[in-house]
């Protein structure tokens, strides 16, 4: 374990070619890290009298030569981010420039940080709450702009507001419990009805919160939904359409697809994972080729069955076939989306009398009276990736499927805070029921201090330090 009084220094941006990079300082010695490589000045070192919130331009340098042009912003304890002296260095965003940057403050006497350990030192320092610092971790993380604003909620304080009341009138219920019972003779007991009142109270406005939960889950964990068929249906055809974006690739080869392609879809708010897969077929030969596509196919079916949905996709042209037929069977006692591709080559035969190329009338006669009539696989959704038409009808239907509550809420909650406060509540309900039966107000202030502790758990008013390594370890290094 590090000492908490160490200066630390990381790289706060990821690592890649871009315009600006950022090289974060913190700690005691940070103003002296920052004035060993800094100079304004590259014909003499020249090293500023560094004023919190001021912003100033010069140059790393390492043995009197120069690294890159910087501009450093200087934030004074304890009017800072984590509550110590930091420094941050905005330097180009060149992998080796912000490297070697980062060497020489570490060189400089600053170590390099843990995961989250600048937003730790801020819990630790009093400028955020865990609840807060929690949503900083959701807000880094998040993949659609409603669950960004539920995070940013979080950050400017919602929960641990809510939090915060409900925990000090559950305070001051015990304070009024305690009065009476260490000083009898000069305070009466409360009233039992008067506690029941409170407790109902409190037990409600828990549950108002607990009933986001699965909403809160959704927006942060997403949905998957994985694509099924046999090849050359137009999964992947599919798949780049709903994306808007060519990310799969599509050719009239069997098998092009081997692994699983995954991106989110933005659906109401809830990131939805759609998994591209390998088309699902027998293989007779083991060649090579067929080797690899067998493995792509066995991480689809193992994809198949982790997926919140299944969206099994048939060729239109070729109607139901057995091998559609035993994909089908495999999969339908799960949630599963039936879609009919290429509605684009139906449509032509509908409007312009002819049959799509290398069928016979006969053919197209069958794929006419399948379109209209599917008496194996009811209702399908037909869709075309070619015209892009359907797509919507798709993601109304998955929605329904999956995203069965509003996912509008004051509250957003992780499975930590919703475990506190299923705590806190039940600690509540057994005060309640002691209160009904007129138990002795001893045993009742017992159930609200444990009350109390859970909701403390929340913010980190009350909380271990195995939570606190584990909430801040989900951290990246320079955050």
């Amino acid at each position: 374990m590090h000492n908490q009084n160490d200066t630390i220094a990381a790289i706060a941006t990821p690592l890649g070619t871009g315009g600006v990079a950022i090289v974060r300082i913190s700690g005691e010695k940070s103003q002296k890290t920052i004035s060993d490589i800094f100079s304004t000045t590259l014909k003499e070192k020249n090293t500023p009298d560094f004023k919190p919130n001021r912003i100033y331009h010069g140059w790393i340098i390492d043995n009197h030569s120069p690294i890159d042009e910087v501009i450093v912003l200087c934030f004074k304890a304890p009017n800072s981010y984590t509550g110590e002296d930091v420094f941050e260095i905005q330097c180009h965003g060149g992998i080796n420039v912000v490297k070697n940057i980062l060497k020489l403050c570490l060189k400089s006497g600053a170590r390099l940080a843990e995961k989250g350990e600048f937003s730790k030192r801020a819990f630790i320092n009093g400028k955020l709450d865990l609840s807060k610092a929690e949503a900083v971790l959701d807000l880094i993380h998040s993949k659609t702009d409603k669950f960004s604003q539920a995070a940013a909620g979080n950050l400017s304080g919602n929960l641990s507001k809510h939090i915060n009341n409900l925990r000090q009138e559950v305070l001051d219920l015990l304070s009024i419990m305690t009065a009476a019972i260490d000083f009898p003779e000069e305070v009466d007991e409360p009233e039992y009805s008067f506690i029941e009142e409170k407790l109902n109270s409190f037990i409600a406005r828990i549950n108002d919160i607990l009933k986001t939960a699965n909403s809160s889950n959704l927006m942060r964990d997403g949905l998957k939904v994985a694509f099924a068929g046999k090849p050359n249906v137009g999964k992947s055809s599919l798949f780049n359409a709903l994306l808007d974006m060519e990310r799969a690739i599509v050719t009239e080869i069997p098998g092009t697809t081997r692994d699983i392609i995954q991106e989110s879809l933005d659906i109401d708010g809830i990131p939805v994972v759609l998994m591209d897969t390998a088309g699902i077929r027998k293989l007779d030969s083991q060649n090579s080729s067929d080797y690899i596509e067998s493995i792509g196919i066995n991480n689809t079916k193992t994809c198949i069955e982790n997926a919140d949905l299944i969206l099994f996709i048939y060729d239109l042209t070729q109607g139901l076939q057995s091998e559609d037929l035993a994909i089908y069977e495999e999969i339908k006692d799960k949630k599963v989306l039936k879609i009919g591709s290429k509605a684009d080559l139906i449509n032509n035969c509908h409007s312009e009398g002819f049959s799509p190329k290398n069928l016979s009338n006969f053919q197209t006669e069958q794929i006419l009276r399948f379109a209209q009539d599917d008496n194996v696989i009811k209702n399908p959704l037909t869709i075309s990736a070619k015209e892009k038409t359907g797509l919507d009808s798709i993601k109304k239907e998955i929605k329904k499927l999956l995203i069965t509550e509003d996912t509008s809420s004051e509250f957003c909650t992780n499975a930590r805070q919703q475990e506190c406060l299923a705590i806190s509540r039940n600690s509540l309900e057994q005060a309640l029921t002691a209160s009904i039966n007129k138990e002795i107000q001893d045993l009742i202030s017992i159930d609200l201090k444990s009350a109390l502790i859970a909701l403390g758990e929340i913010t980190g008013e009350v909380v271990s330090e195995e939570i606190i390594n584990n909430i801040f370890d989900n951290f990246c290094i320079g955050k």
